[in-house]
């Protein structure tokens, strides 16, 4: 009988299952056995049953896991957590989607974390659904399924039977999540506390984006592009970028959306931001000090941009970065 999930209680909804096969990296995996395998002392009306399940003993990383159940078992799953895969470019095994669409078609809750999402894409399971994966592979993500709603700037999703997370430490951000869905914020907090972690952490995947290289060095911006860059405390207009460019304005809006994918009002909002989050990170200087050098002007403007493009104050991204811990 298929379950509905907007009626599960805790009572039906026991079994953990964590999928192991070749593939897969091995700190996810350990993450999710580690937080749903060990009840708190809180937890005095049950816990999980956590299942590995899997083809057969498969080296994860450094160890040799060994299942103690096959891929079907997942089919009669509550929760089926999908660790990340190793490679992005290595297709997923025909059987591992089919268990995984089973799964689902049962009722089972499918989480999963960082490149674990592309399994559940190959599977299906992102079409017309918000998901999210490590910001470095989310760009692949939303090519290979452009029907999924693919957000790099959160830490995780939550569809109700489709849940998604992004790279390492948002593996703990969503298992906390599931504990807390099914236990409440008492055990959720009592098991975030064991593992020295806040139960939410401010701001998403933004905070800890570097910012890449935006085009190379022979292309036509390329020039502009350092010459913008040398001059972030400074008031620079489109006006002002064409001007240095020899070219028209609407001209250099065409050139910044076919290379970058911004307007060139956007792009440069963003290496301002991205110079105060290195000022923040390296010097004691004042906010308003680093809006100036950063070219934000004053520190409630640095405070409402930064806190849109990153996700949170900068005050907050200081405690969290600042070199001097």
């Amino acid at each position: 009988m298929v379950r509905n999930d907007s009626t599960r209680t805790l009572s039906d909804m026991p079994t953990v299952a964590l999928l192991a096969t070749a593939g897969l990296l091995h700190f996810e995996l350990g993450v999710a056995y580690e937080i749903f395998g060990n009840p708190p002392r809180e937890a005095v009306n049950g816990w999980y049953d956590v299942l590995l399940c899997g083809p057969g003993p498969v080296r994860v990383g450094p160890f040799t896991v060994e299942p103690e159940h096959g891929l079907e078992r997942l089919a009669d799953a509550d929760t089926v957590i999908v660790p990340a895969c190793a490679d992005i470019d290595d297709p997923p095994p025909p059987e591992l989607i089919e268990a995984v669409r089973a799964a689902h078609a049962s009722g089972a809750r499918i989480a999963s974390l960082c490149t674990g999402a592309f399994l559940l894409g190959a599977a299906g399971l992102l079409d017309g659904r918000r998901a999210t994966t490590h910001w470095a592979h989310a760009a692949e993500l939303s090519a290979r399924h452009p029907h999924a709603l693919v957000d790099p700037d959160v830490l995780y999703t939550d569809n109700g039977s489709v849940l998604t997370a992004a790279g390492k430490a948002a593996a703990v951000d969503l298992c906390l999540h599931l504990i807390h869905l099914d236990h409440g914020a008492a055990i959720a907090n009592s098991v975030a506390r064991r593992l020295v972690m806040p139960l939410h952490r401010p701001g998403g995947q933004a905070q800890f984006v570097t910012t890449p290289v935006q085009v190379r060095a022979d292309h036509g911006l390329a020039q502009l592009l350092s010459w913008v860059q040398r001059r972030l405390d400074q008031p620079l207009t489109v006006v002002d970028m064409a001007r240095q460019a020899n070219t028209s304005p609407r001209h250099l809006g065409r050139q910044f959306h076919a290379a970058i994918g911004q307007t060139p009002i956007q792009w440069l909002l963003t290496q301002r931001v991205r110079r105060a989050q290195e000022l923040l990170e390296s010097t004691d200087e004042s906010i308003q000090a680093i809006a100036v050098a950063s070219g934000m002007g004053t520190a409630t403007t640095l405070r409402r941009q930064f806190k849109r493009t990153v996700g949170v104050p900068p005050d907050t991204y200081r405690r969290s970065f600042h070199a001097g811990g």
